[in-house]
């Protein structure tokens, strides 16, 4: 791989640690230098250097404004904050034991991490714990083997081609004992219902070229794909309303079968070689477009995100790079062609909807996308909308689907986003995030909109 980068298996000696990563960490190669306080573990090389980047000052320690860290704001748990994680495993690096970096404490603490990359953002040294948890997943299967519940979760892109899958998910759902089979099994909660596909998926259209207008590529995630096709087909209709040629992103080649996938399952199950495949395969299908210069706009913002961030650590080289500087979310792109004087549309009022109750994804909060939503929706004519200030609304992917991690997901949930909705019961609901819509969805409330499908029921009616 690149960048003289060792992907290879972990491998440790009986002497002492010898750890081979599986991402590339060589941007912390430096962390830390000539600091006599820096604190660095003995092993681990440049990861060591990026777990030692905390310095111990407890402000993820904070029940507040933010999104860090909801399994310390539920337990209050020093040892489940970043930092608390942090010595942890700078105590694991430290030994010459090697299966210190294996006790089910530690694995404990780390599987209670939901990855909301809260910490990226609000740390003041911009510990990645996140990314941190990938590399540690990576390490715990190496040693421990991949259980049969993280396989099925990494690869749900490939099993949701199974046609069957949509009816088991219906019968597990109505069924208590399949749902109860289902936890003593695979240790899936019962009490959790699983997300269901769509009747029929997203339909890719005709990218027919009228020749005018600027084009773009609209990446539709597995998520959105599979799960959500009327945010897809709302984004496609407003783009296109806008006056874009928009192009739909699908595999280069022979290789049409299975719809285009960012790798995050993977990736945040620690199989980081298979979302590496997932990466190679997302570059080979943007080549083209990334050297025309168009933009490439997504809709779930932890999967279009980790074309920004985590493609960057998989040594991938410039390719990631140019990719990581055209993905724009919706929202994004449609404020930077607004500031541009490019965007053409004017939005109207949205008859018979009073409140809108806007939920933003942990992702989103991160990068600060949230206030092109915002902007987005003061733009509507006599809306009147609410952010709810929230942590992490605690589904994080499949964690709230798990049985041993049900009851901290709905303490997460409890904590500001469901007592929020219960405040305005007749709020129109808008969230982008396919694990918040779950959360809400399955705490009784309305399918939230994605943001694209709000603002497609805003536009002028055609004549």
């Amino acid at each position: 791989m690149g960048n003289g980068v060792d992907f290879a298996s972990s491998l440790f000696s009986t002497a002492r640690m010898i750890m081979k990563l599986f991402l590339d960490w060589s941007s912390y190669r430096n962390a830390g230098m000539g600091d006599a306080y820096a604190d660095i573990p003995k092993h681990g090389g440049d990861f060591a250097r990026a777990v030692a980047v905390c310095i111990g000052s407890r402000q993820c320690e904070q029940t507040g404004k933010g999104v860090m860290c909801p399994s310390y704001r539920v337990s209050l748990h020093p040892g489940l904050s970043p930092g608390g994680r942090i010595k942890a495993l700078k105590a694991a690096l430290n030994a010459e034991d090697t299966e210190a970096f294996f006790e089910p404490e530690l694995a404990e603490a780390m599987a209670l991490c939901v990855s909301c990359k809260g910490c990226k953002r609000e740390c003041e040294n911009e510990v990645d714990m996140a990314l941190i948890k990938a590399e540690f997943l990576a390490q715990q299967i190496q040693h421990n083997g991949l259980q049969l519940r993280r396989r099925l979760w990494a690869e749900l892109p490939k099993l949701l081609l199974w046609p069957g899958l949509r009816t088991l998910i219906a019968w597990r759902n109505r069924s208590p004992w399949l749902a109860r089979l289902g936890e003593a099994w695979l240790g899936i909660g019962a009490k959790a219902s699983l997300p269901l596909p769509a009747a029929l998926p997203f339909t890719v259209p005709d990218d027919a070229d009228d020749g005018g207008g600027q084009q773009v590529v609209l990446l539709v995630d597995t998520f959105n794909f599979y799960f959500n096709p009327a945010a897809a087909e709302a984004a496609h209709q407003l783009l296109t309303r806008a006056g874009y040629r928009v192009r739909i992103a699908t595999p280069a080649g022979d290789d049409g079968q299975r719809p285009l996938c960012c790798g995050r399952t993977y990736f945040s199950n620690g199989l980081i070689e298979r979302a590496r495949q997932e990466a190679e395969r997302m570059l080979a299908a943007l080549e083209e477009p990334i050297a025309a210069g168009h933009a490439i706009i997504g809709l779930e913002p932890s999967c279009i995100l980790s074309l920004r961030d985590e493609y960057l650590k998989l040594g991938l080289g410039e390719p990631a790079q140019r990719l990581a500087e055209r993905v724009l979310l919706l929202e994004e792109f449609i404020v930077r062609e607004q500031a541009a004087n490019r965007w053409r549309l004017n939005f109207v009022p949205l008859p018979k909807v009073g409140k809108v109750m806007l939920q933003g994804h942990c992702h989103q909060k991160a990068v600060g996308a949230l206030k092109s939503v915002r902007k987005l929706l003061k733009q509507i004519p006599e809306l009147s909308f609410e952010l709810i200030e929230s942590s992490c609304c605690g589904m994080a992917g499949h964690f709230g689907l798990e049985a041993e991690h049900y009851v901290d997901s709905q303490a997460m949930a409890e904590l500001a986003l469901l007592p929020a909705l219960r405040a305005k019961p007749d709020a129109l609901l808008v969230s982008n995030g396919f694990s918040c819509q779950q959360q809400i969805v399955n705490a009784g409330f309305a399918q939230p909109l994605h943001l694209a499908q709000l603002l497609v029921a805003a536009l002028p009616r055609q004549d």
